[in-house]
Formats: C-alpha cells, sequence, structure tokens
C-alpha cells in the first residue's frame, strides 16, 4: 500500500470515529508500528490531527467537507475541546447525553485515567474503545437520543467530581431549560449533587429557552459556548457568577 493511500486511511478513520490508536491502525494496515507513528507525524504537520499518547484525536481546526459531514462539527469540537480541558486526570466525570457531550471523548484519550459514568450509548461505546478509563453506564428506557432514561435515584447517589450537560436553553431570567422531559428529569437529578456542573450549548440557543425548566441559572457553575454567541445573555450569566468560557 502507498504512503498516500494509508493515511488517506488513517483520516478516514479519525472521521469516522474521532480517534486512533497505533496498534489497531498497524494491525489493520498491516505495517510495522514505526511506519504508523511517522505517518501521524505527517498528518499532524498538516493539520489533520493531534498526536496523543498511543494514537491520535482528530484536530478541532481541520477544514471538514461541508457535503459529508455535520457542517457544525468544527464548532461542536471546539466547545468539547474546552469542556475537555476542565476535566481533572483521575476525575471522576458524568457525560450526559447529546452530540456536544459525545465530542469529548476523543479528547480523553490525553488522561491516564479517568472514571467515566453515562447514560448514553454513543458515548459508553466510544469511551469503552480507549480502554485506559474505567466506565460506569446508568440504566433505563433508551430515548431517540440515544439516552437511558428512568433511573434518577441512582443519579442522585452518584459521587462525580463534575458533571458535564448539555442545554437546549439557558437564559439568567428563565434560567437552565431543556425541550425534552426525560433529559430535564435527568439534569435535575444530576444538579442536586454537589459536582461542580459544566453546560454546554451551542451558541444560537443561548439566551433562549427550552420547553421545560430545569434549574435556576445560578446553580450553573460553568458555560462553555462558542464565541458567536450574543453578547448581552453572556453579561448577564456572568453578572449572575455563571463562569463563561468561549471557543
Amino acid at each position: 500500500m502507498l504512503k498516500s493511500e494509508r493515511q488517506i486511511q488513517i483520516v478516514q478513520q479519525l472521521k469516522a470515529n474521532g480517534s486512533v490508536r497505533v496498534t489497531e491502525l498497524a494491525r489493520a494496515l498491516n505495517v510495522d508500528p514505526v511506519t504508523i507513528r511517522r505517518d501521524l507525524v505527517w498528518l499532524e504537520k498538516a493539520g489533520h490531527l493531534h498526536r496523543v499518547h498511543g494514537g491520535a484525536i482528530l484536530s478541532s481546526k481541520q477544514a471538514i467537507d461541508k457535503q459529508t459531514t455535520d457542517p457544525n462539527l468544527v464548532l461542536k469540537r471546539r466547545i468539547a475541546e474546552a469542556a475537555a480541558r476542565f476535566i481533572a486526570d483521575r476525575s471522576v466525570v458524568f457525560l450526559g447525553p447529546g452530540t456536544l457531550t459525545q465530542e469529548i471523548v476523543p479528547f480523553l484519550s490525553n488522561y491516564t485515567h479517568l472514571t467515566i459514568i453515562t447514560n448514553a450509548l454513543a458515548i459508553a461505546w466510544s469511551a469503552a474503545q480507549q480502554r485506559q478509563h474505567t466506565l460506569h453506564i446508568i440504566g433505563g428506557q433508551v430515548a431517540a437520543d440515544f439516552g437511558a432514561y428512568g433511573d434518577n435515584e441512582a443519579l442522585r447517589r452518584l459521587g462525580a467530581d463534575m458533571v458535564i450537560l448539555e442545554a437546549d436553553g439557558l437564559d439568567a431570567e428563565r434560567g437552565l431549560t431543556h425541550d425534552h422531559r426525560d433529559y430535564a428529569n435527568m439534569a435535575r437529578a444530576l444538579f442536586s449533587l454537589s459536582s461542580q456542573k459544566t453546560v454546554l450549548i451551542a451558541p444560537d440557543r443561548l439566551g433562549r429557552t427550552g420547553a421545560i425548566s430545569i434549574v435556576p441559572a445560578s446553580e450553573v457553575d460553568a458555560l462553555i459556548t462558542g464565541r458567536e454567541a450574543p453578547t448581552p445573555p453572556l453579561w448577564d450569566l456572568s453578572e449572575l457568577g455563571v463562569r463563561v468560557i468561549l471557543t
């Protein structure tokens, strides 16, 4: 196999999975791991990926073909990468369902060991591939977003250091909201914990209101969103004591 063909396959796997491991690539492409590491060095210089211990993750700054991928993927990865930086190694973190939280998982390969708790099937599957982390899944009935909902008592007993959730709306007056009842109930149970609560939200949802109230905005410890977010709601949230991180 030519070098260019091999590197195309590596990039395709990165786009499909968000991360790759040297040992698995070497086995799949039938080459020496040293060859794969050289490929990763070249691809990193070209801006396709970030090398991490044992493999690589897809670069959040890579130009992505909008015809074949989510047009918001670059924004989602910016938000996810910022959220991942606030996770302490060897900590216990809960990741709720959602496309923003799911994009955090590839960045967790940078950590030596985490205890990851989730009720999101997609997050559980991705986290299980990294192998160095301990993974716990909270059960329940699976909904359209592939989250398992129903065991809120189990959520209230969690000993998580950090809880990371998405929201459909966040506003200083109207608080944290979501459009789906099961997600809102789950989030409400998690806000009863003494954990650090971090909310991820798309810039166009900031200052808007979802259908169901979760908690007052003042109960959110940190907000992570894109720099495209409107300024007035950001100022209002900052005045409430919410830490705002723009990506």
